[in-house]
């Protein structure tokens, strides 16, 4: 069983089902309070965030805003995230009802619709990404259960007749202890409703805290599991229809002619249109749409990306990486340092492209009405999604209406830049003008481009007489992903380099006096990419920690004790990585065969060591187990905070293992899990999380754990093997 700092987790422990099951809201009840921006949204599905009765009739259910309180008493959190399987509805649930003095089992939670109130605190745009909802939402959810506990006082103090000083809130009822008598929350929600919120309110100091710290169960497991969940695929409307289209066969190619007659011969087909993807094939069901897709005869005209060869790029970055780029960071003579040192060492590393692989395929239904438009969507990016639907239909973006379900995965890819599987969709309906569920095959998934950028990244590094670096420089070649986003802020505006080219590699945490950081940020490949799980930590991670291990190696120490060594002076990274090296049993004896590797990375405010511990067999790596130690300043769920470490790491371990994208002629090779293949069960290893305890402000979870993970493999490889992996995935490498 996974456990969580050495004791078994109860994350997935589910209580009684009648206690725990899927609730339809009603109508907006009389005497609810309502705190934050309201707005007309059609009725959504709630979830309870705990073992309790289901939604009373009559809880509020036709106002958004942060937080609801029925008169009933139940509370409902609307939340502003996409729940992709991170947690975020119980983690943002926690936080609430923590501040609002409320029983767990009186919390609901629902998703929110596009409103600017939900943007990110950086930019003016909804989404869900960054590992940033805990750490963005921690003080202003607090803030928002803190108002509302505040504002029920002042009315039952008014209604009680005594000072809201001589008042406690406890689990859902305001107490009067020298009288005896009480109020719940619904019974002085409508008159709370009425006041003017209290212009600060004080926070309950951690010492108090009841429900932050715990390991409660997921809101969302019950539904999951019995089926009543809904995620894209599961949506249905009135008059639904399905389409698939027929995409160009490579990047940048256009349409010159198409036939459907033998497509429209499909029993179930009504209709095949042209839109600016390719060819749509609109039927009554995805089956008799994919038969239709397929009969479709194209002829394209190919563009540049007909040229795209992976092995071709791999070479030109490989020579590119010999020259000086960009200078993004700096310090001291790295030329002269190297010059005087004992001995200088150098090597390059390299990535290929990666699919997001997401379980479930893209999709998304577009519903066109007289009063505007309705998707009902998997969604990490509503505003933008929003706003390039309004674009297609030609409306204003508030008479589009986003309903966001839960994803099956997302890992980045359904915070496309340019929407595209929203305007896909939205396009398909457009020309129907019915609605429909356009669904991507896996097949069009994989070979539809917006991957995890090729990168290479060339090292080199100058050692003292005892043995630590007194110089280090690192050049990556890399396509950018944020040029041209909603994020192009954090574009340098004096270089115009992506700041996701070079995070986790410009800023060294280890001890070197001089360093340099440069940039080849390469524009010309014609192969659409974007952020993928960690973005470009996972490939500088993946150089810098397995060539930090080439330099204790030459040193001739231990690469645990060089590191912290060279970790003087951060004092969460030794904090992890003593934690990991403790827990993993570093420096004790192994069975035969077996060896330790390590590696230590900070990402999204957090910093991650893991320790793997690998074999070989038929030749093949296999991992058995994985110890990880994670700062995370305050972890609100510890369970939660192990799920998505365990998630991270075997997500990046599928993709150090054996995932890649490749191109010939600008057609991607790979087309499903047959030739992509995804990290099975059977060679899942055992993961153990171990948070290290802390008191400061949360940071990101779901994206941290997955950067360690590929160099602590190679790094454990070379421990048993010798031989030194610098290029993934592993399954290209031989071991002798």
């Amino acid at each position: 069983m996974p456990r969580v700092n050495g004791t078994a987790r109860p994350g997935n422990a589910l209580p009684d089902a009648s206690r725990r099951r899927f609730l339809q809201q009603g109508g907006l009840a009389a005497g609810g309070l309502v705190l934050g921006l309201a707005l007309p949204v059609r009725s959504r599905p709630a979830f309870a965030a705990g073992a309790g009765p289901g939604a009373a009739a009559g809880a509020p259910a036709a106002i958004n805003a942060y937080v609801k309180v029925a008169a009933d008493g139940i509370v409902t959190l609307v939340v502003p995230k996409s729940e992709m399987g991170q947690g975020v509805y119980t983690g943002y649930a926690q936080v609430l009802a923590e501040e609002l003095e409320v029983e767990w089992e009186r919390v609901r939670v629902e998703s929110a619709p596009v409103a600017a109130v939900y943007n990110v605190p950086f930019a003016p745009i909804q989404f869900t990404g960054g590992s940033m909802s805990i750490s963005t939402g921690f003080d202003s959810l607090r803030k928002a259960g803190a108002t509302a506990r505040a504002m029920l006082t002042s009315a039952a103090a008014a209604r009680l007749g005594v000072p809201e000083s001589e008042l406690r809130a406890e689990r859902g009822t305001l107490v009067h202890a020298a009288s005896g008598r009480s109020l719940g929350y619904g019974e002085v929600a409508a008159a709370a409703a009425r006041l003017e919120p209290p212009a600060d309110v004080a926070l309950k100091p951690a010492s108090e805290w009841r429900l932050i710290g715990r390991s409660l169960p997921r809101v969302d497991s019950r539904a999951k599991c019995d089926g009543t969940a809904i995620f894209g695929l599961d949506v249905r409307v009135p008059g639904l229809h399905y389409a698939v289209i027929a995409r160009a066969p490579t990047f940048g190619a256009k349409l010159r002619r198409y036939d459907a007659a033998a497509a429209k011969a499909i029993p179930g087909v009504v209709a095949v249109v042209e839109v600016p993807q390719g060819v749509a094939v609109v039927a009554a069901n995805t089956w008799a749409a994919r038969r239709g897709r397929d009969a479709l005869v194209t002829e394209w005209q190919d563009g540049a990306g007909a040229r795209v060869s992976s092995s071709a790029l791999a070479e030109r970055y490989a020579a590119l990486a010999r020259k000086p780029g960009v200078v993004v960071a700096s310090q001291g003579d790295v030329a002269a340092a190297q010059a005087a040192a004992a001995r200088r060492l150098e090597a390059d590393y390299a990535v290929p492209f990666l699919s997001h692989a997401a379980m479930e395929p893209l999709n998304c239904v577009a519903v066109p009405s007289q009063d505007g438009l309705d998707l009902h969507v998997g969604t990490q990016f509503q505003t933008a999604d929003r706003d390039a639907a309004a674009r297609v239909m030609g409306l204003p973006p508030e008479r589009v209406r986003v309903h966001t379900t839960f994803l099956g995965g997302g890992f980045g890819r359904r915070a496309n830049p340019f929407s595209d599987f929203i305007v896909d969709a939205v396009a398909v309906a457009k020309a129907v003008n019915r609605p429909v569920m356009t669904v991507w095959t896996r097949e069009d998934d994989t070979r539809g481009g917006w991957y995890r950028p090729l990168a290479h990244a060339r090292l080199t590094a100058g050692l003292g007489a005892d043995g630590r670096p007194v110089a280090w420089s690192y050049t990556s070649v890399v396509q950018p992903v944020l040029i041209g986003t909603p994020f192009e802020a954090f574009v340098d505006p004096k270089t115009g380099i992506d700041g996701a080219t070079h995070e986790g590699a410009s800023h060294l945490a280890y001890a070197v006096p001089n360093t340099r950081c440069d940039v080849h940020q390469v524009t010309d490949v014609g192969v659409p990419v974007q952020w993928w799980r960690a973005v470009g930590h996972t490939y500088t991670a993946f150089a810098v920690e397995g060539f930090v291990d080439e330099c204790a190696h030459a040193a001739g120490q231990d690469p645990v004790a060089y590191r912290l060594a060279l970790l003087d002076g951060k004092p969460r990274h030794l904090a992890a990585l003593k934690l990991a090296a403790e827990k993993a049993g570093w420096g004790r004896p192994l069975p035969q065969g077996r060896a330790r590797g390590v590696a230590v990375h900070e990402s999204f405010g957090s910093v991650v060591a893991e320790i793997a511990e690998v074999s070989l067999e038929d030749g093949r790596p296999r991992v058995h187990r994985v110890v990880a130690a994670i700062d995370c300043g305050t972890a609100v769920n510890p369970a939660l905070v192990a799920h998505q470490v365990e998630s991270a790491v075997t997500y990046g371990l599928s993709a150090a293992l054996g995932e890649e994208i490749t191109l010939e002629n600008g057609r991607v090779q790979q087309s499903n899990f047959g030739d992509y293949p995804v990290l099975r069960l059977d060679a899942m290893p055992v993961v153990e999380t171990h948070i290290v305890p802390s008191t400061a402000p949360p940071t990101g979870v779901g994206e941290p754990g997955t950067p360690p993970i590929a160099p602590a493999v190679a790094n454990a490889l070379f421990a048993l093997t010798g031989v030194r992996v610098r290029r993934l995935p592993l399954k290209h490498a031989t071991f002798a």
